[in-house]
């Protein structure tokens, strides 16, 4: 079925052009822009993205199903962020699937000059990928950057990731609503929007901990391995520990 767009305007918000954040080589990405504590705009879209949608050097991705089990639980939306200030969230409806064209997005995830930025990718890109196939690196997870340099605590979930590092406070009400329904109320909308609209920011305060502290390279072979470890978790390895004794 084709895309078709439906828009939820959020509440307005300041941001920079797209190219200004672009990966630097061999270092920590940089993001110069006003700061804004909302998206600009939240698209919701049906079946796929829209084919103008445009990321540059990166995008934000997290995902909702309908449970945690990767064998059982379908999935229901995906949301992805540039660093502009517009969210995309695109839903698979039951009534549609289970099977998704979705080119615009396959096109999105198989760009191997496009970072997808996650937190808890392990998850995420184990969806994507039972969905719609193999996922081109590079990829960037926050929860391990987080677990990587924020040694100090045992606490890396996004909520707090945003506490410490922007200042902010997000609400996890909608986190265990019914991400299957046909219709996605607007708390929904918003709360599935902030889960990808932080990750950019969240990205430059993390890289710049882990150059401090010399862990930026050992962060990004964790990166690489992420398709290995989803790939594991699809083949019925998830709880066990090959590598252990």
């Amino acid at each position: 079925m084709a895309s078709r767009p439906w828009k939820f305007e959020s509440s307005p918000g300041h941001h920079g052009p797209p190219s200004a954040f672009l990966p630097k080589r061999g270092g920590p990405a940089s993001w110069s822009t006003a700061i804004s504590n909302k998206p600009d705009r939240i698209e919701l879209h049906r079946n796929d993205l829209p084919h103008d949608a445009v990321f540059l050097g990166a995008v934000a991705i997290d995902t909702e199903t309908t449970g945690l089990s990767l064998k059982r639980d379908r999935l229901c939306l995906v949301q992805l962020a540039g660093p502009d200030g517009v969210c995309h969230l695109v839903q698979f409806p039951a009534e549609d699937g289970p099977d998704f064209a979705a080119p615009n997005l396959r096109n999105l995830l198989a760009n191997p000059h496009i970072t997808k930025l996650f937190h808890f990718a392990r998850f995420d890109i184990a969806v994507l990928q039972r969905q719609f196939g193999p996922i081109a690196p590079p990829f960037y997870c926050t929860k391990i950057a987080s677990k990587l340099v924020r040694t100090y605590t045992d606490r890396h979930g996004l909520k707090d990731l945003c506490r410490e590092l922007l200042g902010v406070e997000l609400s996890k009400e909608q986190q265990s609503s019914d991400w299957g329904t046909s219709a996605l109320t607007p708390e929904q909308r918003s709360y599935a929007a902030q889960d990808v609209f932080f990750l950019h920011r969240l990205r430059e305060r993390l890289d710049a901990m882990l150059q401090r502290e010399g862990r930026f390279d050992l962060s990004r072979e964790c990166f690489a391995f992420l398709p290995i470890r989803a790939a594991l978790d699809l083949g019925g390895w998830a709880d066990e520990d090959i590598f252990a004794h």
